[in-house]
Order: structure tokens, then C-alpha cells, then sequence
């Protein structure tokens, strides 16, 4: 293969490879589109404490009314 026809394709090869740098970045703050992005390390963090947020809220409004009974953790089945 020639050297003028490598290098060419080379350089072409380089300019792609960074204006898709520039188009889809994978910073930690900047979430990217669809096919390239992924889940941020703070968004999973964010998403895991709101969770454990309403779970808290939830155990707390339960505690709070103690004359309701609680529902059964298993759901009830015909006769065995």
C-alpha cells in the first residue's frame, strides 16, 4: 500500500475519531445520547438514597399508626 493512500486514510481516520469526541462526550457531569451513554456514577448514587429516602418515610408512617393492622408479607392461597 502506498504511503500517500496509508497516511491519508490514517489522518481522515484521526479527524473522525475526534469530532466524535467532541459530539458525544462521556464526562461525569454531561449524560450522552442514547447509543453511547451511560449512567452516571452520581446518578446511581442519587437514585440508591431516594430510595432508601422513601423506604425510611414509608417505615416511619407505619410505625406511626399502630392500631391498623399490617397486611400479611405473603399473599394468601386457596386450601392446600
Amino acid at each position: 500500500m502506498s504511503d500517500r493512500i496509508f497516511f491519508s486514510l490514517a489522518a481522515v481516520a484521526a479527524v473522525l475519531m475526534v469530532a466524535l469526541a467532541l459530539v458525544y462526550p462521556q464526562g461525569i457531569g454531561k449524560r450522552s445520547p442514547k447509543p453511547f451513554g451511560h449512567e452516571t456514577y452520581y446518578a446511581v448514587e442519587a437514585r440508591k438514597d431516594a430510595a432508601a429516602a422513601a423506604a425510611k418515610a414509608q417505615a416511619k408512617a407505619k410505625a406511626a399508626t399502630p392500631g391498623t393492622p399490617s397486611a400479611p408479607s405473603t399473599p394468601m392461597r386457596g386450601p392446600h
